[in-house]
């Protein structure tokens, strides 16, 4: 029989399939230590170094596997803690459960220790927030967490008092006037949008000749119709970032990703387009998609709150990707001119080359930034699970790395918060620890709290170690790059080393300090040696790579007003000598790849 309330909360989550919680301890939630003891490693306390991470932690669970993640933090601040990685999982719609606990009931009231407004704090967080005051709500309140979170892809907050954990539990309430008797269980409705619909949405696509598709993760299930119907109407498919890994980028049609980070190819096919069509993605920046009238539209979303919002649509298809697709394809006329797709791939094929060649450029014989993602692309070991922090190393992930079919790839795509690429690479290794587990991760986001992740992996290390690899891959330039360049672009004002300067530190070296394996790059011409001897490994690698600073992240197009305020930055910019100089030469490669002849295939 189950002893207590703790010890029933963990029996409940095993019946929901929980069998890793990422948490940290704090005498909020004692009770449920003890019982973690009692637990025989079923569900397994798995310990970060702060709440955040394991909340981070919980959200990458859920993006790799699909299924609920689960965090645990004690009261105050472990609970204030935790907002950060759940925001995350909130704004990527994620299913997470976290159970928080709190100060005794008896005590509550009375301005005590540690004691704040948990459902005040987590309100805005969270789809579901209660508060455990009895033994025989907790299950139900539970059952209710998971099957909100799953029902809503999103937070469930369950705060349980220390002394209630701590009472005989009461896992059949009494037959009674306000006892409530749930179950464990749910299953993914099918979803279908409207006949009527279904036909005008066909009409639309049928009428256009030059089709773009926007994929994002909503249409992770559904690849192989993404491709047939892609397929029919001759169309391009450009991937926003959380939709990177629906489709493998060695599909010739297929222009990756798009907006800041993306390519030319997505951003032509943007311009040059008469028919948006979008699929599971809630892609924000309008400056990015074709202008308001250049374009007919058909958007396929499950959640009828985000349905055209984005770009104003002709045919709004609320329902399921994979189904939909099932449902709209019998519909849809193969376009026998085939012009556009191949002007598509043409443009594809010319921005691979100017990549390898901008990746190329080395200036002053240091590392150009590009080329670290370029060298690891056609090394990407095979179902390798690919992670990626916020800055301007993501440009590199975003757009240099080619994922074949099999391979996974995620970050913080909404809230793009600093934080997440080292702890989502650490979860997705507990998740699968038969696949390569790769992290992008700047210097900044290394030092905010990556580098202490390292002493997670230490004491994981039975775990986490072996083959195949788990490289956490750092870019040392010393800035925090990306608002360097977001203030020469955005504000039109020169980098202020105050805000953007840090300090070097010997990250590879810290690695070996704590029992990892360090390596440390500061060759152009022994990146791709580097990034074998890391693959290679039979323990984590902190690879280490001394970066330029001063390649800048270009954008597909450049906006009259960014491009007005960065060379007004650059008149008064300590780096404005090296900036240019690299700015010319990496443009100048755009120019050469339009001469005749370049796309002899």
């Amino acid at each position: 029989m189950t002893a207590n309330v703790a010890d029933y909360v963990l029996e409940r989550l095993r019946q929901w399939g929980v069998h890793r919680v990422f948490a940290y301890p704090g005498d909020g939630i004692n009770g449920l230590l003890g019982a973690f003891d009692r637990a025989g490693g079923d569900p397994e306390f798995v310990q970060p170094r702060h709440e955040e991470m394991g909340a981070f932690m919980a959200c990458a669970h859920a993006k790799f596997t699909g299924e609920v993640g689960c965090c645990m933090a004690t009261s105050g601040p472990g609970a204030v803690h935790l907002l950060n990685g759940l925001y995350d999982a909130k704004l990527d719609h994620q299913p997470v459960v976290a159970i928080v606990g709190q100060q005794k009931r008896t005590s509550q009231g009375a301005h005590y220790q540690q004691e704040i407004s948990l459902e005040n704090l987590f309100a805005d967080v969270s789809e579901f927030c209660q508060v455990c005051m009895h033994p025989a709500q907790v299950r139900h309140v539970i059952d209710r967490a998971f099957k909100t979170a799953l029902t809503l892809r999103g937070v469930a907050t369950v705060i349980i008092p220390e002394d209630v954990q701590e009472e005989a539990a009461q896992p059949s309430p009494p037959k009674a006037h306000g006892s409530v008797f749930s179950s464990v269980g749910w299953s993914q409705p099918r979803m279908l949008p409207d006949e009527g619909e279904l036909r005008r949405a066909a009409g639309v696509l049928n009428e256009g000749s030059r089709v773009a598709m926007l994929i994002g993760q909503g249409a992770a299930h559904a690849a192989a119709e993404v491709v047939e119907a892609a397929e029919i109407l001759g169309a391009g498919v450009a991937k926003a970032l959380l939709g990177r890994e629906v489709l493998p980028d060695d599909l010739p049609f297929v222009t990756g990703p798009i907006g800041l980070l993306g390519t030319k190819p997505s951003d032509e096919m943007m311009n040059d387009c008469d028919t948006l069509f979008m699929v599971g993605t809630s892609f924000p920046y309008s400056e990015w998609l074709p202008d308001e009238g250049q374009a007919r539209g058909v958007e396929i979303d499950i959640d009828g709150r985000m349905i055209g919002i984005r770009y104003p649509m002709d045919a709004h298809l609320v329902g399921d990707a994979k189904e939909t697709l099932k449902a709209l394809i019998p519909l849809l006329k193969r376009k026998s001119d085939r012009s556009w797709r191949e002007t598509i791939e043409r443009n594809v094929r010319t921005w691979d080359r100017v990549m390898a060649d901008r990746a190329g450029q080395h200036f002053g014989g240091v590392i150009n930034p590009q080329a670290v993602a370029q060298e690891l692309s056609p090394r990407l070991p095979d179902n390798a699970i690919v992670t990626a922090d916020s800055g301007s190393s993501t440009n590199w992930w975003a757009r240099h790395l080619k994922l074949r079919k099999g391979m996974r790839a995620s970050l913080s795509g909404t809230l793009a918060t600093m934080g997440p690429g080292v702890p989502y690479a650490i979860a997705a290794r507990f998740a699968y620890p038969d696949h390569p587990v790769i992290a992008f991760v700047g210097d900044g986001a290394f030092q905010m709290n990556g580098m202490n992740e390292m002493i997670t992996v230490k004491r994981y290390l039975d775990r986490l170690a072996g083959s195949p690899p788990l490289v956490f891959c750092v870019f040392n330039n010393q800035d925090l790059n990306q608002v360097t360049w977001e203030q020469r672009a955005m504000a039109g004002d020169p980098k202020y080393l105050g805000s953007q300067y840090i300090p070097d530190i010997p990250y590879a070296r810290y690695a070996e300090l704590v029992g990892l394996r360090g390596i440390y790059c500061d060759d152009p011409k022994a990146v791709g040696s580097a990034w074998d001897e890391a693959l290679a490994s039979d323990r984590p690698v902190v690879l280490e790579f001394k970066v330029d600073q001063q390649i800048a992240p270009i954008p597909p197009h450049i906006m009259f007003e960014q491009g007005k305020k960065a060379a007004k930055a650059a008149l008064h910019d300590p780096e404005k000598v090296g900036i240019a100089t690299r700015g010319f030469r990496q443009k100048l490669v755009e120019f050469y790849e339009k001469l005749p002849g370049r796309d002899a295939d």
